[in-house]
């Protein structure tokens, strides 16, 4: 009874507030329109024929021996990578919450190589790769002598998707192991058990569901990745680059339709299970925090292997990133290594680079604060408010996490230039800058909002609720009391916005027309045309451009950050 009437009181105050009713629909009809609405016409297109509901398409689809190879293909590269990003993963994580390290040189060390290819361009990694290993690569064939080394196909797009994605599980497991009360292993330990079968018997179980998750989170990037593979694949064709191929080589925009179908319900599904049940059951077994300081492990036997296999993992990806720099720096790549400054001095002058970058910062910057704020008040309508759609805000909001980029390109293209919207104000949209400043936020709305989400459930609700007892409307307690309690979340959310924006290129590259020049482009471009020279001087400055939005951000949150008198919930 008690409870009927608190839902009839959260009703009539949801009511007697337009400003929040009035941003519910909105968001609604946001969400449905950019990011439903795409995936329904995929699936029109798919199943609805002249006849009415049929089959054929995926029966024409599933007949071409190159569909059918790019879906082994994909799973296989898929599979691999998640587990080799998670085992690197959790050996990073391990290595920092359980090793005692000889400097502090080397903890920063690894934490900056977590960190390096979560702000960097999705293809950088790919370059490095063929310059090193490929049939011009120093390793090869200067240090080696190998002439004839080829690093495209799976062994290529396995590597180099690993250490790109690795820190996502890196991330998500230091969590997990920082969380594990000591005691546990201590009591393991008094009873004469070795660090091996400690880690085997008390450890790892308790961390099982969580490696699960982070298996399916990486397997998810993997399998929707669509950089990588274009650049180092070649003849080894994945989902993502077939779906591509489809449309922009066989301009089969129904039969593309149908192989989006395909990526995007493999890739929901994983997203169901990871959001739905490894998650939940990872937070149900470690369900606090850890009761006290952990005692770091110093026997040489456990600290020596594990601190060289690490720092050997960050040299190497420390060498990948030197290398694209360089890359730009040498006359001819595989020939002439002296330096010379021209093919920066061409991105500028011959290949419109000043065009590219602008237009690319432009709408980037347009996207960021945009995407910002509606994760924000997204986060503080799924934590403070109690309202019927909440449930529909918070599951579409997250579904953008699962679908590919590639897929969501095919939705808006099959959506906006016909559809329901083939004409009208909605069709205006494709081919402008719109379109891909409405794709940048909806690309980066999960993230933010799972930031928002953390940030407003550690705040006291008295704090707000002291401001409504005064007479505040939802939307002057939001802007005067909640959003200045997480702005921390918010500056993270803009900062973590524009560097994905300015980097991505999976949705914005089947959508992006003559009128505008982005960054990524220009380097997928050049990188398969093989100009290595011009497209690594592109990922140079665009590499400078992020690192330097993440070095801002990080100055402004401390010196600007939230106070530290701040009560918030333990």
């Amino acid at each position: 009874m008690a409870k009927s009437q608190s839902a009839s009181l959260d009703r009539k105050k949801l009511m007697g507030d337009p400003i929040l009713v009035t941003t519910i629909v909105l968001l609604i009809v946001f969400l449905t329109i950019f990011i439903l609405y795409p995936l329904a016409i995929l699936l029109v297109d798919s199943f609805i024929g002249e006849g009415g509901l049929t089959l054929d398409v995926f029966r024409r689809i599933m007949g071409l021996p190159n569909f059918r190879k790019a879906i082994t293909n994909t799973l296989k590269v898929g599979f691999v990578v998640g587990i080799a990003s998670t085992l690197i993963g959790l050996l990073f994580a391990y290595v920092e919450e359980y090793v005692k390290l000889r400097t502090k040189f080397m903890g920063g060390l690894f934490k900056v190589v977590s960190m390096l290819p979560v702000v960097s361009p999705p293809f950088v990694l790919s370059l490095s790769m063929i310059m090193l290993f490929g049939k011009a690569g120093i390793i090869t064939r200067f240090l080696l002598g190998i002439y004839d080394n080829s690093v495209y196909g799976f062994w290529g797009i396995t590597i180099v998707q690993t250490l790109t994605f690795f820190p996502v599980c890196y991330m998500m497991l230091k969590g997990l192991l920082k969380n594990i009360d000591p005691s546990l292993e201590e009591a393991a330990r008094d009873m004469g058990a070795s660090r091996f079968k400690v880690f085997m018997t008390v450890t790892l179980p308790l961390i099982l569901p969580g490696l699960g998750n982070a298996f399916l989170v990486t397997f998810i990037e993997s399998i929707a990745d669509f950089a990588n593979p274009m650049i180092i694949g070649g003849s080894y064709d994945t989902l993502a680059t077939t779906i591509y191929l489809q449309i922009t080589g066989a301009y089969d925009k129904q039969g593309a339709a149908a192989m989006a179908v395909v990526l995007l319900t493999i890739t929901l599904l994983m997203f169901v299970v990871q959001k739905y049940y490894l998650e939940r059951k990872s937070t149900a077994t470690l369900s606090g925090k850890a009761s006290r300081e952990r005692m770091l492990i110093t026997d040489k036997s456990v600290t020596v292997p594990l601190t060289i296999l690490c720092s050997a993992l960050a040299l190497f990806v420390i060498l990948m990133y030197i290398c694209v720099p360089f890359g730009a720096l040498f006359k001819t790549w595989g020939y002439d290594f002296h330096l010379t400054f021209k093919w920066f001095g061409l991105v500028f002058t011959k290949y419109k680079g000043f065009k590219a970058f602008r237009d690319s910062f432009i709408l980037s910057l347009i996207a960021a604060p945009i995407t910002a704020l509606l994760s924000m008040i997204i986060s503080y309508l799924v934590v403070k408010r109690k309202f019927k759609g909440k449930g529909f805000i918070e599951a579409v909001s997250m579904l953008a996490m699962a679908v590919p980029g590639t897929v969501l390109g095919i939705g808006y293209i099959r959506g906006f230039s016909g559809g329901i919207f083939g004409s009208g104000i909605l069709q205006g949209l494709y081919g402008t800058g719109v379109i891909l400043v409405i794709v940048f936020v909806v690309r980066s709305l999960p993230t933010g909002t799972r930031s928002g989400i953390s940030a407003l459930r550690q705040i006291d609700k008295s704090i707000e609720e002291s401001a409504y007892d005064m007479g505040a409307d939802s939307f002057r307690v939001f802007v005067t009391v909640t959003l200045p309690l997480i702005k921390d979340s918010f500056l993270s959310g803009f900062v973590t916005s524009f560097v994905r924006s300015i980097t991505a290129i999976s949705a914005i590259i089947l959508l992006v027309t003559p009128s505008y020049l982005l960054i990524t482009v220009q380097i997928n471009e050049f990188a398969e045309k093989g100009s290595y020279g011009i497209a690594c001087a592109f990922a140079t400055i665009l590499i400078v451009i992020t690192y330097g939005s993440v070095l801002l951000m990080n100055f402004v949150i401390k010196h600007f950050g939230t106070s530290r008198h701040v009560k918030v919930e333990e």
